[in-house]
């Protein structure tokens, strides 16, 4: 039985990185060397480096004036990182789930942290709207998609201070004008690679303003200066990073990514609003994610949860599962997974709804 992979991450990745790590392992480059055992100065690995960079910037447009790098220590570590170089008095936050309230607890070590805006008061099923940003802050931080509870800011904010995002599990599923950041952060393991490595892109012009002394390994400035080779990278993760990046651009590069995301996610919440076992969890079209699609029993079926979810599973459904503290069901349909696999994910709903009939 096939299997379809719906976890929100480490989650599917193509078959084509797959297929390429997997020879890598065996025989980096020709060198006759696995890519675990290989020197990261070899010349092979520093070309894969400088690949991957070169395609981050091809692909998504940056500018001059930018840096991409390549570091450990997951998003989770950038919670910190952001605040230490760049909050000198005061930062902006927009809460918009854990993964947001996890960057807000960090900022607070370094200085005044200000909630601009909230939705915890609907367990976060919708994208806060006109709120004001303090004028004197010295950055607004956003968590552009967010996976426990299926909400995505899909277009770039224009906003007067400088711009922070985490787009952890949306980068390269849309254009995004990357002009509009000062830095755009995010862990590899939803749509680009397997964990352990962590993209950043960031504005060159906006380090070295702080008053504090950043440890050197914690200091963006570190990393520019060594083009992410202070301290030996995560090469398996960044050489799988190169193959879905060369993925991507074979399909015709992220507008085209960008069409099949939107066809995907148009398919399966139609399904979740014609089904009469099912409803959304977010109601609000606008703020739906296309990356985690997540929904509920109808009130006169929640009795039926626990029966769906092991009909799903039986069927080769996989990580459909809901957070536990949203409960219910997500599918994560990153950009890996074929539309065949949310066509699939329908015929079991359908299935299941023919069987209650």
């Amino acid at each position: 039985m096939k299997k379809h992979n719906f976890y929100a991450g480490p989650s599917i990745l193509p078959e084509f990185t797959e297929n390429q790590v997997i020879k890598a392992i065996k025989d980096f480059s020709g060198t006759g060397i696995s890519i675990m055992s290989i020197s990261h100065r070899s010349k092979e690995f520093v070309a894969v480096m400088e690949e991957t960079m070169f395609l981050f910037r091809e692909l998504l447009n940056i500018p001059e004036g930018y840096h991409v790098l390549f570091l450990g220590g997951g998003a989770s570590l950038q919670f910190a990182m952001v605040p230490m170089n760049l909050m000198n008095k005061k930062a902006a936050y927009l809460n918009t789930g854990s993964w947001a309230k996890k960057a807000m607890k960090e900022a607070k070590n370094f200085g005044e942290m200000v909630e601009v805006a909230s939705s915890d008061d609907k367990n976060f099923a919708y994208i806060p709207k006109n709120y004001k940003i303090p004028s004197d802050a010295d950055y607004l931080h956003i968590t552009t998609n967010n996976t426990i509870y299926g909400t995505e800011i899909k277009e770039d904010m224009d906003v007067e201070v400088p711009l922070v995002a985490d787009m952890s599990s949306d980068i390269f599923s849309r254009m995004v004008d990357v002009s509009k950041y000062v830095l755009i952060y995010g862990g590899a393991q939803k749509n680009l690679a397997p964990s352990g490595v962590t993209f950043v892109i960031v504005k060159e012009d906006v380090l070295g303003k702080v008053n504090r002394t950043i440890p050197t390994m914690l200091d963006y400035k570190t990393h520019i200066e060594k083009g992410s080779m202070f301290n030996t990278p995560p090469c398996i993760a960044i050489f799988a990073a190169l193959q879905t990046l060369k993925w991507i651009k074979n399909l015709g590069g992220v507008e085209v990514m960008n069409k099949i995301n939107r066809e995907k996610a148009e398919l399966l919440y139609n399904e979740i609003g014609r089904n009469k076992l099912f409803i959304p969890t977010i109601t609000n079209e606008q703020d739906r994610s296309i990356m985690n699609v997540c929904w509920v029993m109808n009130k006169d079926f929640t009795s039926l949860e626990k029966e769906f979810l092991e009909f799903a599973t039986e069927r080769g459904m996989v990580g459909i599962k809901g957070h536990r503290s949203v409960g219910g069901f997500r599918a994560s349909i990153y950009n890996a997974l074929p539309k065949d696999s949310v066509e699939a994910i329908i015929a079991v709903m359908q299935e299941f709804e023919n069987s209650k009939a």
